[in-house]
C-alpha cells in the first residue's frame, strides 16, 4: 500500500494547505476530523483513569509505533471486550503520535490526539445505546457479519462492501482489526483478513492483549474487577509473500496474536 495519506476536505485542493486546524477536514466517510479530535479528547478524559489509576496498563512494544507512516497500517489483535480494548488502542496511538513510549502518563497527548484512526466493528454493536453510538462517531468501521448475529450462529450474504470500507480507512489512517470476529477466546481467524491483507498489502502489526476480560465486563463499560494488570504487546510486523496460501496467512495470524487452542484442551482466559 502507498504510505502517502490522503487529504479529505470541504475546501478546493489549493485552499487545503491553509486549513492549519483542520477545520474542513473531513475522513473517507464524510465525519469531521475536527469533531472527531474533540469526541476522542472528551471520552479520552472520561476514561484516562481507567487504564491508569484503577487499573494499570503494560505497553510493550509501543516504541515501533513512533516510526510507522500516518497511513496503511493495520494492526490484529485477539479480541476481549468490545470496547475497552478499543479505548486502550486510541489512547496508545494517541500517545505515540506525541512521541511517548510505552506510556500514557501525562495524558498531555490528548489535546492534540491522532484522528485517523479506525476499527473494525460489528454493525449490530454499535446500535446498542447511546455510549456505542459515540464511540461509533470516532472512528467505527462497521460491517454486517455474516456468521453471527445477536449472539448466535447465522448465515447469511456476505458484506462484500467491507473490504472497500476497511481500504479506505488504510487509505487515510491506521486500522485495527479483530480478526477473530469476537471476544470469544480461541476462536478461529477469519479468512477475510488474509483477502483483505492481499487486497491492500498493509503494514501488518499483530498486538496481544491480556487483563481486559478480568477487568471490565463484556462490553467494557462497567469495571468487573479493579487494580488489573492490563497487557498490549505490540510485536514486529509481519510480512507475507504475494503468492502465499490464504490458510498459510490465517494460520501464522492466529499464532501472531496468540490464539492457537491448547492441543491438550485446557485454556487460559485472561
Amino acid at each position: 500500500m502507498n504510505p502517502k495519506k490522503t487529504t479529505y476536505s470541504l475546501l478546493p485542493s489549493w485552499l487545503i494547505r491553509f486549513d492549519v486546524f483542520g477545520l474542513f477536514e473531513k475522513d473517507p466517510f464524510g465525519n469531521f476530523l475536527f469533531i472527531k479530535r474533540v469526541l476522542i479528547f472528551i471520552l479520552g478524559w472520561f476514561t484516562y483513569y481507567r487504564y491508569t489509576a484503577v487499573n494499570k496498563i503494560n505497553i510493550i512494544g509501543g516504541e515501533q509505533l513512533l516510526e510507522l507512516p500516518d497511513s496503511g497500517v493495520l494492526f490484529l489483535s485477539n479480541h476481549q471486550t468490545y470496547f475497552a480494548d478499543v479505548i486502550a488502542f486510541f489512547h496508545i496511538f494517541c500517545a505515540a503520535k506525541w512521541g511517548y513510549k510505552d506510556t500514557l502518563s501525562p495524558p498531555f497527548y490528548l489535546f492534540s490526539p491522532r484522528a485517523r484512526c479506525y476499527y473494525v466493528a460489528a454493525a449490530e454493536t454499535m446500535k446498542e445505546g447511546i455510549l456505542p453510538k459515540l464511540f461509533s462517531m470516532g472512528g467505527a468501521i462497521t460491517i454486517e457479519r455474516s456468521w453471527r448475529a445477536n449472539g448466535e450462529n447465522v448465515k447469511r450474504e456476505l458484506d462484500n462492501s467491507a473490504q472497500d470500507r476497511i481500504g479506505l480507512g488504510l487509505g487515510h489512517g491506521w486500522v485495527v482489526s479483530f480478526p477473530q470476529g469476537t471476544t470469544k477466546p480461541y476462536a478461529p481467524v477469519r479468512k477475510g483478513t488474509a483477502h483483505l491483507i492481499k487486497e491492500h498489502n498493509p503494514i501488518v502489526i499483530p498486538v496481544v492483549i491480556n487483563g481486559f476480560r478480568r477487568a471490565f465486563d463484556k462490553k467494557g463499560l462497567r469495571f468487573k474487577k479493579r487494580n488489573t494488570k492490563l497487557t498490549v504487546y505490540f510485536k514486529p510486523p509481519m510480512h507475507f509473500l504475494p503468492d502465499e496460501s490464504v490458510e498459510s496467512m490465517v494460520q501464522r495470524i492466529t499464532k501472531a496474536i496468540e490464539q492457537e487452542a491448547p492441543s491438550d484442551g485446557s485454556a487460559v482466559v485472561n
